[in-house]
């Protein structure tokens, strides 16, 4: 399976021969993507594979040592701060922590990037909060509340409701279920899919949970030792044929996936 098969049109997220280091440790080692619009593509892999770094890449936080990375065909790397800010009103972000500000009330925090990003007066923008938390499936009251009083859950439903504030073209979701029980991650990752379809938007994930992967991509591509060692779409992730993809996606200790373990008992 061609790992950097095109989309239909230009894609909406398109990375090339991306590399990031740290040092003399090689995160990112010519990784090759795209994500067509419309599509939720989930990038899977274990801890330490890179997920996060090449997430970082494209969100612009981080810069990359080599590579391409263009959004709707506009290349990204090197743009000025000022240019990858008009880049990233595109964006709408879910965090593996939901990162609310302690110390704002929900609405606002949900509210956030219209007030301070696009300049909406407060009174509007907590009316579009309190129908975003809706979307979520949280009451207005909830909206008074500080994101202390919340349950992991609901923490993570406001920075949803946050991140499809702006109607934005592609969001990105950070581990979406990190941290949940299995019945609350089930609910997230069905209002994700809900959410994404419903205002159409492309997704990009990262994530280590294969349960939620399914649940929320249409296409799936694995990262592993800095490169995506195999992509296509969800359906076929189980006739693979990838010896990497398949240890992972059963868990076995078994395989070509380099595991280092100390033994502690020698």
């Amino acid at each position: 399976m061609d790992p950097t098969a095109p989309g239909p049109g230009i894609p909406t997220i398109r990375v090339r021969g991306l590399k990031k280091a740290f040092g003399s440790n090689l995160v990112l080692n010519g990784v090759d993507l795209e994500i067509a619009a419309g599509e939720s593509l989930v990038v899977i892999g274990g801890s330490g594979s890179g997920k996060s770094v090449l997430l970082k890449c494209i969100l612009g936080l981080l810069p990359p040592d080599a590579g391409s990375i263009e959004v709707d065909g506009e290349e990204t790397v090197g743009l000025p701060e000022r240019e990858m800010d008009r880049v990233r009103r595109k964006f709408g972000m879910l965090f593996q922590s939901a990162a609310l500000f302690d110390s704002l009330p929900v609405w606002e925090n949900v509210a956030f990037g219209l007030i301070q990003g696009r300049d909406m007066k407060r009174d509007e923008a907590r009316k579009l909060a309190e129908k975003r938390l809706a979307d979520v499936g949280l009451e207005p009251g909830i909206g008074l509340l500080f994101p202390a009083e919340l349950s992991g859950g609901m923490r993570k439903r406001v920075g949803l409701a946050r991140a499809i504030a702006t109607d934005p073209e592609i969001i990105f979701f950070d581990e979406p279920t990190t941290g949940l029980d299995p019945i609350m991650g089930h609910i997230i990752d069905n209002l994700i899919a809900k959410l994404t379809s419903r205002l159409g938007a492309t997704g990009l994930s990262i994530t280590h949970d294969m349960a939620s992967a399914r649940r929320i991509s249409t296409r799936m591509a694995m990262l592993y030792k800095g490169r995506i060692v195999w992509a296509g779409p969800t359906a076929d992730i189980d006739r693979s044929g990838n010896p990497y993809v398949e240890q992972f996606i059963h868990g076995s200790a078994e395989g070509p996936i380099d595991i280092p373990l100390q033994d502690h008992f020698a």
